[in-house]
């Protein structure tokens, strides 16, 4: 009878352990960075929380936004990657946490039949969950769009495009491969978003207009180096 009270006490402590962290966990979860973006009539609203704008070509770019990250923030940068012609999905993450949902560039493909060549793109972590997801279904994607983040898993760099800003203080540079890997002159990690200052970084000479207004010149050429004009 003492061995099953024993038994009982440390089950009963576990679980109170783990309510705790769970707790502690959420509580962390909900602090997050803001977005200071106003939304316009170009990206629509799906039912599951994600964002939809629709490009003029047959190519899709599904992004995933970076750790506590309010995911709106990333529609300036995905409109001007619209505006070139590209349909773009900007992944809403569970606890805006982009490893809490990896998988979910699976609900687009039949979803959006009309779009034959899919790229993964992310930033920060959600960069290096579209890279692992990525590595993990070669057969679905065509490329990986990565911004302040690099290649993560067996994905074929020769497929990948990385870009980071200059004063960027949180990225490893020791990971980033060499190939087609750009570095953007005045930027910072946050300045692919329209979220604020963030803890760390470095500073942003330039405008974030002028950061994103570059990344897509360099994402739209390396599309279109592989899949021809649109």
């Amino acid at each position: 009878m003492k061995k099953k009270k024993i038994i009982k006490r440390i089950i009963i402590t576990l679980l109170i352990l783990v309510i705790a962290i769970l707790g502690a966990f959420l509580i962390y979860a909900n602090v997050y960075m803001h977005s200071s973006y106003t939304l316009e009539e170009n990206a629509v609203l799906l039912d599951n929380g994600d964002y939809y704008l629709e490009g003029s070509s047959d190519v899709g770019i599904i992004f995933y936004p970076g750790a506590k990250v309010e995911e709106t923030a990333y529609l300036p940068m995905l409109s001007k990657l619209q505006e070139k012609g590209y349909t773009c999905i900007l992944v809403k993450m569970p606890l805006r946490f982009a490893f809490l949902g990896t998988n979910s560039a699976d609900d687009y493909y039949d979803e959006y039949p009309e779009i034959k060549s899919w790229y993964m793109s992310g930033h920060s972590l959600g960069g290096a969950m579209a890279s692992s997801y990525a590595s993990d279904n070669e057969d679905l994607i065509d490329g990986l769009l990565l911004l302040g983040a690099y290649v993560y898993g067996d994905f074929n760099p020769e497929n990948s495009i990385t870009i980071y800003g200059e004063n960027d203080l949180g990225l490893d540079r020791s990971k980033i491969g060499d190939v087609n890997v750009y570095e953007i002159e005045g930027g910072n990690h946050a300045g692919f978003g329209y979220y604020g200052v963030q803890n760390g970084d470095g500073e942003l000479i330039i405008t974030r207009e002028e950061q994103q207004d570059e990344a897509a010149n360099l994402i739209d050429s390396f599309i279109q180096e592989r899949t021809g004009d649109i």
